[in-house]
């Protein structure tokens, strides 16, 4: 057979992933802050985007003014003036605080509040900045220093000491090792802890501590509590956490009820004892979708226009520089900026009304929980809700992926409410795995000593409420919500009735 060349038309179709359309998929699975640190970036690159300020073109607010000065009193509307009345008082700003120094009000007010009040009226400015001085936290660190000329003298020691404090983690332990300190400080081990004996009387106690057992020890001394058979029992913690309390008792060597008195007195001291100081602040939950109860007894479903960055095309700002390009580069450049803009707008709504369409169907599948709570949460998977949005089940992955929607229950991450199916005992409908945890945690938590119910024991019961579970998902569930075993959990309450019955 002879091989010869020829030309053939042939149609097909193939999807084209193109930049705008990764983005728009991009776009789907941010999360809010993600999203709006997308924006700025875009808001920077291109310049016919423009933010829609919300306050923009309204009325500026009205300044609050007290009756007497409403009345046609003086008022001091500017730090000018202010600082005017200040330079005609007989005193001065240093004097505030006549009796002490900025070394002496702490590393923490000399840093923040005094540093910029000499650095304001340094350089001229007039409108002084009392809120930042007010408002500044004090840190677990800046109390530290405050306290380290009073319990070091020494001038190498006071340099170990600072080092020693940066080395103080949030909750108030010594996160490093001495060794490599005394060898980064040029002295000898003994040296450094001979400083760290004396940094440990600090307030509050249990700071420098190395271990949970050094803090606990820290604290019992402060309060005069320490002795040999609590310093016995804090060497055996690993016992105590285990709630082996015959093994522990022979280790201390005292009696059962005097062991649950030193148990329950370790109970009321502070494992962190840093936190109770300034410490980074958690990020709170924003949520992106509200759901309200209506009049009518149905539920609104919201979008939080907060957290959505509102943009705009500046086409009067395109057609102004369109006509002043010069060469077919720039026009390039300016027609590329407008079709950015455009998707970028395009894809922002399309998101909106996706997660909002997403969010509907959660609502109309999930109506008995929003209701009546979690013992009514239906099994429920992303083709199911794909199904009904007549989306692909990849796109409602995406929408749900670090999205939350706030409900009169509480806020819920949208994957909360897609969870597998319980297989019911008889002919009716399948149960939410998450109901099911939900009603052993209930059961668990109702246990008394003398009803302390095993994973089999909990097996039956829920076969009795029509739930057909295995007891290895039983015991799967339980440890997956960090509840211990029958056996333990014995252990806990029969140390808990001791406690009570010693008190």
């Amino acid at each position: 057979m002879a091989l010869t060349a020829r030309l053939e038309v042939r149609q097909t179709q193939q999807l084209v992933m193109t930049p705008q359309l990764q983005q728009a998929i991009r776009l789907l699975q941010y999360s809010n802050l993600e999203l709006n640190a997308f924006v700025e970036a875009e808001l920077e690159r291109n310049p016919l985007l423009e933010r829609v300020d919300d306050k923009a073109g309204g009325d500026a607010p009205e300044p609050l003014v007290s009756p007497e000065l409403a009345d046609g009193g003086d008022e001091l509307t500017s730090g000018a003036e202010a600082a005017k009345a200040i330079d005609s008082l007989d005193t001065d700003l240093d004097c505030v605080f006549p009796d002490a120094t900025p070394t002496d009000l702490g590393p923490s007010f000399q840093d923040s509040g005094w540093a910029s009040l000499r650095q304001s009226r340094a350089s001229g400015d007039d409108d002084f900045d009392f809120e930042t001085i007010a408002a500044s936290d004090l840190t677990l660190k800046d109390h530290l220093r405050a306290q380290l000329p009073f319990a070091v003298t020494d001038p190498a020691d006071r340099l170990i000491g600072q080092f020693l404090i940066d080395m103080v983690d949030e909750a108030g332990y010594l996160a490093g090792d001495l060794d490599s300190a005394a060898r980064k400080l040029g002295t000898t081990i003994t040296h450094v802890e001979r400083v760290l004996s004396a940094l440990q009387t600090l307030d509050p106690p249990g700071v420098f501590a190395r271990n949970l057992a050094e803090c606990l020890a820290l604290q019992l001394k402060d309060q005069n509590r320490y002795d040999p058979c609590i310093a016995r029992l804090l060497d055996n913690l690993h016992l105590l956490a285990a709630h082996n309390l015959p093994a522990l008792r022979k280790v201390v060597g005292v009696e059962m009820d005097d062991l649950l008195d030193m148990i329950a007195e370790i109970k009321r001291l502070n494992p962190k004892p840093g936190l109770q100081f300034g410490s980074v602040q958690v990020q709170p939950v924003i949520p992106d979708v509200f759901v309200r109860p209506a009049k009518d007894g149905s539920w609104r479903v919201e979008l939080n226009s907060e957290t959505l960055p509102r943009v705009l095309v500046d086409r009067t700002y395109y057609a102004r520089v369109s006509r002043t390009s010069r060469d077919a580069r720039e026009k390039s450049y300016l027609l590329d900026c407008l079709q950015s803009a455009n998707w970028l707008v395009k894809s922002l709504d399309q998101r909106a009304r996706t997660i909002l369409r997403v969010a509907e169907e959660i609502v109309r599948q999930q109506d008995a929980f929003f209701s009546y709570g979690i013992e009514h949460l239906k099994p429920l998977n992303l083709r199911k809700v794909a199904e009904a949005v007549a989306m692909h089940e990849s796109t409602i992955s995406r929408v749900t992926s670090n999205k939350y929607m706030a409900t009169p229950r509480g806020i819920f991450e949208m994957k909360y409410f897609f969870t597998s199916a319980i297989p019911a005992a008889g002919e009716g409908d399948a149960f939410s795995s998450e109901a099911v945890r939900h009603r052993i945690r209930q059961m668990i938590e109702a246990e008394t000593f003398e009803t302390v119910l095993s994973d089999d024991m909990i097996v039956d019961r829920l076969k009795a409420e029509g739930i057909d579970i295995a007891r290895r998902t039983v015991a799967k569930y339980r440890e997956a919500m960090r509840i211990p075993s029958s056996v333990q959990r014995r252990r806990e309450k029969r140390l808990a009735s001791g406690a009570r019955n010693v008190a």
